[in-house]
């Protein structure tokens, strides 16, 4: 039975897949944020909630790792859209992840967004896992996230993810899972729905609910296949 680790930033973002699972347990605590465990189908769910940014997350995989032994990691939750194709909520699969934030462009010359282990500023998710959520929904947006410390809301801010780093959408924990998961030789794959625009902060409080909606029943195909 191959386990699979299951992550969202809030608890808003993960109440909707909750809700689609059957028989959760929360097991013992191993860390400070709690783990629900499920099996579905032939498989077993370890599900967590992060906390928002990219230390967050970048513990919870980890924690999912090495306390449970996960084989592939699936991030879910909502994300700002950049561009103007990219309505609320809209599903999209990332192929890959920008951490926008990392700059050591002063001391070794390298371009801002680039780690020096890949070929350029973007960290690539999993091809294959990608390939079989395509298969599920081959109409999926393949996106390439901007991911950091910040609420993307200004125009200016955007426009700036955007012509820099051909960011289509932004939110705060995929570079932090990315990264882990490639330091430690797993999958991971990136489910993200739109629940931000033009309307920044104001529209996210008045449509995350709705919009984390919208991507389970997605999510949860895609682990049968997995």
């Amino acid at each position: 039975m191959r386990k699979i680790g299951m992550i969202a930033a809030m608890n808003g973002e993960l109440n909707a897949m909750l809700e689609k699972m059957e028989g959760l347990e929360e097991l013992p605590v191993k860390h400070e944020k709690k783990v629900l465990f499920s099996k579905y189908g032939d498989k077993e769910i370890y599900m967590t909630e992060s906390g928002v940014g990219e230390i967050f997350s970048a513990s919870a995989a980890q924690h999912l790792i090495s306390s449970y032994g996960v084989e592939a990691i699936v991030n879910f939750g909502v994300c700002g859209s950049l561009s103007k194709e990219l309505g609320l909520k809209k599903t999209v699969l990332v192929k890959g992840v920008v951490h926008y934030e990392m700059d050591t462009s002063a001391i070794d010359g390298v371009e801002v967004g680039r780690y020096t282990c890949f070929p350029s500023v973007v960290i690539p998710t999993d091809g294959d896992l990608y390939a079989k959520a395509l298969s599920l929904n081959p109409s999926l947006y393949g996106a390439i996230c901007a991911s950091g410390n910040k609420f993307i809301e200004s125009a200016e801010d955007k426009k700036y993810l955007r012509d820099t780093f051909g960011a289509d959408v932004c939110e705060m924990e995929a570079a932090g899972i990315a990264l882990t998961c490639h330091a430690n030789g797993i999958p991971c794959l990136l489910v993200k729905a739109v629940s931000d625009g033009e309307g920044g902060a104001e529209e996210f409080h008045r449509t995350v609910d709705e919009a984390a909606r919208v991507y389970t029943d997605l999510v949860l195909n895609l682990i049968k296949i997995i």
